[in-house]
Parts: structure tokens; C-alpha cells; sequence
């Protein structure tokens, strides 16, 4: 299996590892800093040793395949590497993520259909027939993120998703419970939290450090179905 640092360690940039395996299919290590495309969060690129990596993805049981820039020179299995991620573009993913579990937490209540985290505008799905107003949500968003509120992960055992169903806010993707446990992501210090969710995604520390956004629209995607765009401001 590979080590998944990044589930704790989100803000770590550089580090190094061990190759497992190497080919143009996909380069595994014992352990990565990479996230693996999943959950609408795209996955990391950068550079392994002297490969560049163009992608990240889940391969085989609990392995990640890292996919290395076509015909680039691959390291050798059993090689101690150093390994890098593009920073500025995972920071942008993880503001955007941040910002769409606010987004949720601000329309409590409606359940989410579906969704995507970009580096420029990132969107959310709504079972939500009447919205409120762009600009509403767009105040309301903001305030949250200008609230300062910490952001922090936590395992529990899976069996808390039985005896507090609520906790799941996504009708289209469940979490993952093979392992016994599941991953939450708390925003906020109160009782109860700003948001408190299953998310094996990368997030800020702060809900300041997202920055301010903007609604960039509202469409209609089906009878109840409504998307929500956002964008960060800068």
C-alpha cells in the first residue's frame, strides 16, 4: 500500500520516498504527498526525482499510481527518490475545497447531488428547488470565510455514519469504510460546528486563509437539481 501523508500532512510540499514500481502506467511509492484523484478534487502533478508527474490516481487496493509526462525516464524500483508537488496549484485546490464546505454549510439541509474542485472556480450541486439569491449566498459565504474559523481532520470509527447518518451530506458519493474508520473534516471550535463531514481531501487551516469568493451563477440542472459556480476573488 502507499502511505497517504497527505491526509494529515496537507501542507507538506517536498519530501522523499521509496519506488516500488515504475512504468508508463504509473510510478508507485511506499509513500506520497500526492493526492490521487478522487472525491471531484483533481489529482496533484509535479515531479518524482526527474520525472514529471502529469497526474495522480488510484491504483490497486491501497496503492496510488503516479503518471509520469509520456517518455519521460522513469526511476528504478527500489530507488530512494525526492518527491515534489506543484504548491501553488494544490493551495488553490485546497482554498476552493475549503470554500465548498462552506458552501454546504451554509445551505444545510440540501442534500449534494454532485460537484467539482478547480483552481479557478470550483461548483457544487444542490437537491434545492428554490435557491436563495447569488448575492445572498455570496454574502453568507463570505462571512464565514472572514470568520476565521479553524479547519482540522479526524478519524472515527465507521460506525459513527450509522448512529449519525447526518454526517453525510452527498447522495452520489458515500465514504470509503473498508478500514473501520472514516475521516472528518471540522470547521469551526463551536458545538456544533461550522461543517463536520467525511472528506478525504486536502483543506486550509483557516477558513480566513481561502479569501474572499465570488457566485459566479446558479443554474438549473434538472427539477430540484441547482449547481452553484464559485470562483476565489483573487
Amino acid at each position: 500500500m502507499t502511505e497517504r501523508l497527505f491526509l494529515d500532512l496537507p501542507r507538506l510540499a517536498e519530501t522523499t520516498a521509496t519506488v516500488l514500481a515504475a512504468g508508463p502506467e504509473g510510478i508507485v511509492l511506499d509513500r506520497s504527498i500526492f493526492y490521487a484523484r478522487s472525491g471531484g478534487q483533481p489529482g496533484d502533478v509535479g515531479r518524482i526525482g526527474e520525472t514529471p508527474i502529469i497526474d495522480t490516481v488510484k491504483g490497486e487496493g491501497e496503492t496510488i499510481l503516479h503518471l509520469p509526462a509520456p517518455d519521460a525516464a522513469l526511476p528504478a524500483p527500489g530507488a530512494v527518490v525526492a518527491i515534489g508537488i506543484d504548491w501553488d496549484r494544490r493551495h488553490q485546490l485546497m482554498r476552493n475545497h475549503t470554500a465548498l464546505h462552506l458552501l454546504s454549510a451554509l445551505l444545510r439541509g440540501a442534500a449534494v447531488t454532485g460537484g467539482a474542485v478547480g483552481t479557478d472556480r470550483s461548483r457544487l450541486d444542490f437537491d434545492l428547488p428554490d435557491p436563495p439569491a447569488k448575492e445572498t449566498i455570496e454574502a453568507g459565504l463570505n462571512a464565514l470565510i472572514e470568520a476565521g474559523h479553524p479547519v482540522a481532520t479526524e478519524w472515527v470509527e465507521a460506525a459513527v455514519l450509522d448512529t449519525n447518518p447526518e454526517l453525510v451530506r452527498t447522495l452520489s458519493v458515500k465514504p470509503p469504510r473498508g478500514s473501520g474508520r472514516v475521516r472528518l473534516l471540522r470547521i469551526g471550535s463551536g458545538d456544533p460546528p461550522v461543517d463536520l463531514q467525511p472528506c478525504g481531501g486536502t483543506h486550509v487551516a483557516n477558513t480566513a486563509e481561502i479569501g474572499k469568493v465570488r457566485v459566479l451563477k446558479i443554474e438549473n440542472k434538472g427539477r430540484q437539481n441547482r449547481r452553484i459556480t464559485i470562483a476565489l476573488d483573487t
